[in-house]
């Protein structure tokens, strides 16, 4: 028995691939979701079988095969390729020849509608997903234009408020509900707009984000990048150091503890593009020019927390990685506290005194982590003098670092 998988477009016959209407017609078995069966022309012959399961799938087919059937089709609603389920049903259709069959896809049809391309989108499915395993502003920060699939907890309005809350409500949305249906809408506005109004299940949307997060590959700007003030500020040879020990991911959640003017939070929020940086900072006046070297590099992934640690903690996400570029003499409960929260978290911390070097690699020790490194990085920069140049010696810095073995 011939089997083929064939992409149902969204649902009306007219997006219908001319292969998938001839594949149909030829069929004498149908398999797929109940809607996508309920949208099929008339007049095609072949019994219809109600499954979304592969396994049922699988038994349906090769009932069919027993019976005597020449061919079967599997219909999966828009393309096969694009968040189907034709990956995970693939690897079991092993009994016979497949063949493949194209169909139009939301993206592609929802592009045509507003009479742009498709190429650029960062295509993201929402559908069905868990706040672990989508973060819709992460992905709107790094993107021009982000195409979602939305459905069960993530609704276009749920996402809209997700982007007025963190600051992104200005951005251009367009919604699509029920694309190539009679009752089709296409509503476009911003986000703080389109927060507040309600949807169809059946739901797309885009986002355009013209000032998306550049690629940062490495650490270590410039001083003179900051605004800096009488507030302390971790230099850039021993940003550079202390980045590289913490190893930011790209879609870490991470604090900087005792953040100053917020040289190391920048970074991070560079680095981790698609995370969010905690900046904790109980300095009034370094809490100001975190804040203003925050608008100085645009950075929407970076959030200023004024107060003082371990208690300004309490309310923050988890983290994968800390840094600690000041503690106030509560360095242990700084850890405990990152520690409660995630038993595996990296941290990173920076000392001057020697005091504080032990006191560090005492707690460090003392609460368990492992892989714990020290550094001291001792800076001399050049400094004309004349028509000569001479070293001029920044004060040393111990960079100490390690990992939470678990609890």
């Amino acid at each position: 028995m011939k089997i083929t998988l064939l992409g149902g477009g969204l649902g009306s016959p007219d997006t219908l691939t001319l292969g998938a209407w001839k594949a149909l017609q030829n069929a004498q078995v149908l398999v797929g979701a109940r809607r996508v069966l309920e949208s099929l022309p008339e007049g095609l012959t072949g019994e219809q079988y109600p499954e979304i399961a592969p396994q049922k799938i699988v038994s349906r087919l090769k009932q069919a095969m027993e019976e005597g059937k020449r061919a079967a089709c599997v219909v999966l609603s828009g393309d096969v390729g694009f968040y189907s389920g034709a990956r995970k049903l693939l690897p079991l259709l092993d009994f016979g020849p497949v063949e493949v069959l194209p169909g139009l896809s939301s993206p592609q049809y929802l592009a045509c509608r507003l009479g742009m391309p498709w190429q650029d989108y960062h295509l993201v499915s929402a559908h069905g997903m868990g706040e672990e395993q989508v973060d819709p502003v992460g992905e709107v920060r790094c993107h021009k234009e982000t195409f979602f699939l939305t459905g069960g907890q993530f609704t276009p309005q749920r996402i809209c408020r997700r982007l007025k809350e963190e600051g992104w409500g200005d951005l251009p949305v367009t919604v699509g509900e029920n694309l190539s249906y009679p009752e089709e809408i296409i509503t476009r506005g911003t986000a703080a707009e389109l927060a507040e109004r309600e949807f169809a299940s059946l739901s797309v949307m885009l986002v355009e984000n013209p000032w998306p997060a550049p690629l940062c590959l490495t650490g270590g700007l410039p001083d003179d990048c900051f605004l800096r003030g009488k507030a302390p500020m971790t230099k850039q040879e021993v940003r550079a150091v202390s980045l590289a020990f913490l190893s930011p991911g790209e879609r870490d959640t991470l604090w900087d503890v005792g953040a100053g003017t917020g040289s190391v939070s920048v970074e991070l929020a560079r680095l981790a593009r698609r995370g969010r940086v905690y900046a904790v900072e109980c300095g009034e006046e370094a809490f100001s020019l975190l804040e203003e070297n925050k608008r100085r590099f645009a950075l929407r992934n970076l959030f200023p927390v004024q107060g003082m640690a371990p208690e300004a903690l309490e309310a923050l996400p988890a983290p994968q990685g800390v840094f600690i570029g000041g503690s106030k003499g509560n360095l242990g409960t700084i850890l405990q506290a990152a520690r409660k929260k995630n038993p595996h978290v990296r941290v990173v911390i920076n000392a001057i005194a020697l005091e504080t070097v032990h006191q560090a690699l005492e707690e460090l020790t003392n609460q368990g982590f492992v892989n714990i490194r020290v550094s001291q990085v001792a800076v001399s920069r050049g400094k004309e003098v004349g028509r000569y140049h001479m070293m001029t010696a920044l004060n040393p810095v111990y960079v100490l670092g390690g990992e939470g073995s678990g609890l």
